[in-house]
């Protein structure tokens, strides 16, 4: 079993908080990680809601299931029976002891108001994303704690070609264990099983085939800005049915969109959002392409490597000693930076994402834009490439081997 960095996180949680929900995409390994802490050192009761007989009982009876809970429990896939938030919420009330409830869901918790509500002030949230690529190397990253500290290490060489399969393969546990041809099988089998079961228990929508066209469009705009009407024109559809579906990806944990930084400067700045996808090999199956492409198209290839670097930085935002927020920069005269970490004092870190294992100086004019726009408040800006070598390119600007992300 790998060891997932979210553990200590959860553990923490559950030694003050009543409740604490752990959310994300179905075949994460929640099930696995929330199991072994119920097996730990201090056991809990483990029940999942996949199963229909207990889905039966705690819908039939909310506040029955939970009075027959002996001792602290956890519930999994607690989405599939909404009307528990209010006598989960009564048991906490009732006894304020700190981990009562483990709680998981293959949604995001602000479609379930009545989760969300119920337990306000009452649970503590925490979202597990597929294997990072620490996780697979049995390394826990600290790059943004090293990044803000300025201690960028000697690099550690990884050859493109060894990026390009971190990219292909993914970090869903399960698509890890397949060659390519059966890996893209289950991706197949993973979509159609997350749009009949999950999109449909979130909303009864019609019109579900237009899903797959829509996610196949999506990835090809992938790490690009999130252009409604564009969209809307290619499919034929209507903007707010665009938005509605694209709306239960995000919260299905299939795509992510990467708000933009911006401060008190006008119009300067473009605010559309930047649209992820929440795993490359997922990515790259949408695309219908394998790594011979990716190493021969090297613009496709830049789009792919910034997706993939953008959720390194997201899942190490779970476990990362200092507490930022990710966003990207563009102004409207072009300058732009792919992501920009921003701690909790205010300080900015920009980070640019080239395919290149050579850099030149318009390489870093995006950051260079920033940290004029930012003054005292930019700590540094770095250039993540497919080279191997650490590069001065000017006062707190260099480029970093991207393989940094995981050293």
């Amino acid at each position: 079993m790998i060891r997932r960095h979210a553990t200590r996180r959860l553990l923490d949680a559950l030694s003050d908080t009543p409740v604490v929900h752990l959310q994300g995409a179905r075949q994460t390994g929640k099930s696995t990680l929330v199991q072994s802490i119920a097996a730990g050192p201090k056991p809990r009761t483990y029940l999942t809601l996949d199963r229909a007989a207990v889905r039966a009982a705690a819908q039939a009876d909310p506040e029955g299931f939970i009075a027959g809970l002996d001792g602290p429990a956890v519930i999994d896939e607690v989405q599939r029976a909404p009307a528990l938030a209010l006598a989960i919420k009564a048991a906490v009330d009732a006894d304020r002891r700190a981990g009562q409830f483990l709680l998981t869901g293959s949604a995001s918790i602000l479609s379930l108001p009545r989760l969300s509500e119920s337990l306000a002030g009452r649970m503590e949230i925490h979202t597990l994303w597929p294997f990072s690529q620490g996780e697979i190397s049995s390394v826990r990253e600290t790059f943004i704690d090293r990044v803000f500290a300025g201690e960028l290490s000697a690099p550690t060489v990884r050859p493109e070609q060894t990026i390009i399969e971190r990219i292909c393969v993914g970090g869903y546990p399960e698509a890890r264990k397949r060659n390519t041809a059966r890996r893209h099988a289950w991706f197949d089998s993973y979509l159609e099983a997350i749009m009949q079961r999950d999109i449909r228990d979130l909303a009864n929508i019609e019109r579900l085939s237009e899903v797959p066209r829509l996610l196949a469009l999506l990835a090809s705009r992938a790490g690009q800005l999130v252009n409604h009407a564009d969209l809307s024109r290619s499919l034929g559809i209507p903007q707010t049915t665009l938005k509605r579906y694209m709306a239960l990806l995000e919260t299905t944990f299939i795509l992510r969109f990467l708000p933009a930084w911006f401060t008190n400067i006008g119009k300067r700045l473009t605010k559309a959002p930047k649209l992820l996808l929440t795993d490359t090999g997922l990515l790259v199956h949408l695309l219908g392409i394998d790594g011979d492409r990716l190493r021969t198209d090297r613009t496709l290839f830049g789009h792919v490597l910034e997706n993939f670097a953008a959720m390194e930085v997201v899942k190490q935002l779970g476990w990362s000693d200092r507490r930022c927020r990710l966003y990207h920069f563009r102004t409207e005269t072009g300058a732009e930076v792919d992501l920009v970490l921003e701690d909790s004092a205010g300080g900015l870190v920009g980070i640019e994402v080239k395919s290149a294992v050579t850099l030149r100086n318009e390489d870093i004019r995006g950051l260079a834009a920033l940290a004029g726009i930012a003054g005292p408040r930019f700590v540094r800006g770095v250039v993540l490439y497919t080279g191997t070598e650490i590069v001065p390119f000017g006062e707190r600007l260099h480029a970093v081997p991207i393989s940094q992300l995981w050293a």
